[in-house]
């Protein structure tokens, strides 16, 4: 639920809400090119924001050194959120969108310059779609009522003349930089890699941990520059089942990336979220599909390494003081190209905690760091030579209500010049092969190779057609 907000301390924002026919999210998008932008799409739900209004930003969290150690930055954003809020004449629930680091100190890799450990906006215009009400609503925010009453009009007048996005395209070839744990030959970064998983399995083994998650980064270099917006729309093309993102807080700076699972959302004090680990490819047809997920499921390494996270996040959520529900047992969520262990969650809340006191909490889960956490996060931090930056972060948004949504920033890529780098891991548990956790993040990064393939073609017909 939210805290009591507090006094206004800033001019009066005002907004315009209304419904209006179904649109595409991508002639919208496009109506902001060139400012800041955002895509948040479940299936055939979404919502899409252009223009910043208003930003919030953490620069600096030194007083939390790891991640978990407290709410400091959660409870900045929540804070200034609040009095954002207090700001606002409309009708409805006022979003932020955004999200946090993996980490609470800023990055010194300048791929991460315009990501720093907490960034939000709000938006100047908003356009949510919900497909069983078969509408949109069109939200425009200003600093005058009448300015943004003309705007609302102007936007939704400019939404019907766009018209429906054209289709991305087929498939092509992407050509390839450097990959694995930070440059080099496939065979090197292989054999680092090996080393890697080897030396925390002796730390497994010698007790000092029960699961560390390892990341490995891909550097892609496209034929032609694949801009943010042509690659989260494939991304969302090839991403049945997941949650799909966008942030781009300045043109060309963007976070874009598909998880399969739910931190935490809110929706009437009724937290929920979900537990993923435990991985496996989809087979070439239905029949070797359901073998591959009865094998996924009744795997001991594979439970195993799911009921990390399972129990991690349910007695983090209780010390809270919540009343928790979850699935008996786990069952296999089934994505375009692999098949994982989910368990659904769901939590009430007592008065006066949060989301962002939820999310402090549960951030990073087991399943993108590790248990026990502060062990895995030294492991990993002194086995990875690459920056997180925000992968494996909460990105997501927060409402005026206490409302929000929150996925970890997984299968994700950030832009950097002409080039994009791409992040996937694997959690290493008792029995882990270093030769199948390399063939786990092979398999992870093609959902995002496939779809930056797609998007080249765009790039590359636009280029022709101009």
């Amino acid at each position: 639920m939210a805290r009591s907000a507090p006094a206004e301390t800033g001019p009066r924002l005002y907004e315009t809400r209304r419904a209006i026919e179904p649109a595409s999210a991508a002639a919208f998008l496009r109506l902001g090119e060139g400012g800041p932008r955002g895509f948040w799409a479940s299936g055939n739900r979404w919502v899409a924001h252009f223009g910043a209004l208003h930003e919030l930003a953490v620069t600096d969290d030194a007083g939390n050194p790891e991640p978990g150690a407290g709410r400091c930055r959660f409870g900045t954003v929540e804070d200034r959120a609040a009095m954002l809020f207090a700001r606002i004449a409309g009708e409805g629930c006022a979003r932020i969108f955004g999200g946090f680091a993996f980490a609470p100190r800023p990055s010194a890799d300048p791929v991460w310059s315009s990501f720093p450990p907490a960034r939000f906006q709000l938006p100047e215009a908003e356009l949510e779609n919900d497909p069983r009400a078969r509408r949109c609503t069109l939200v425009v925010r200003g600093r005058d009522r009448a300015d943004t009453e003309r705007s609302w009009v102007r936007w939704a007048g400019a939404l019907v003349r766009a018209g429906a996005a054209g289709s991305p395209g087929a498939p092509s070839r992407c050509r390839p930089g450097s990959s694995g744990q930070g440059g080099g030959t496939p065979f090197a970064e292989r054999a680092a890699w090996s080393r890697m998983v080897w030396r925390t399995l002796r730390r497994i083994r010698a007790g000092e941990a029960q699961k560390v998650v390892l990341a490995r980064i891909l550097d892609m270099t496209p034929a032609e520059p694949v801009a943010p917006l042509d690659l989260v729309l494939s991304v969302w093309r090839e991403g049945h089942g997941s949650h799909v993102f966008l942030f781009e807080p300045e043109p060309g700076q963007a976070v874009v990336g598909a998880a399969p699972e739910t931190i935490a959302s809110m929706v009437n004090g009724v937290v929920r979220a979900t537990a993923v680990a435990g991985s496996v490819a989809v087979g070439v047809d239905s029949v070797e599909t359901a073998q591959l997920a009865r094998r996924l499921f009744n795997s001991g390494k594979d439970r195993a390494e799911h009921d990390f996270v399972v129990e991690d996040m349910v007695a983090r959520l209780s010390a809270l003081g919540c009343s928790v529900r979850r699935d008996v047992e786990p069952h296999v969520l089934t994505l375009a190209r692999i098949l994982h262990l989910e368990t659904k969650i769901a939590a009430e809340i007592p008065d006066g905690v949060t989301l962002l006191d939820i999310l402090a909490s549960l951030h990073p889960t087991p399943a993108v760091c590790g248990m026990p956490r502060s062990v895995a996060l030294s492991i990993l931090t002194g086995s990875e030579v690459f920056e997180r930056g925000w992968h494996a972060g909460p990105v997501g948004w927060l409402g005026s209500d206490g409302s929000g949504m929150f996925v970890p920033a997984l299968r994700s890529a950030v832009s950097y010049g002409a080039g994009w780098r791409l992040f996937a891991g694997a959690g290493i548990v008792p029995g882990s092969d270093p030769a199948l956790e390399w063939e786990e993040t092979e398999l992870k990064f093609q959902p995002m190779l496939r779809a930056m393939a797609r998007a080249e073609v765009v790039a590359r017909s636009a280029v022709c057609s101009g």
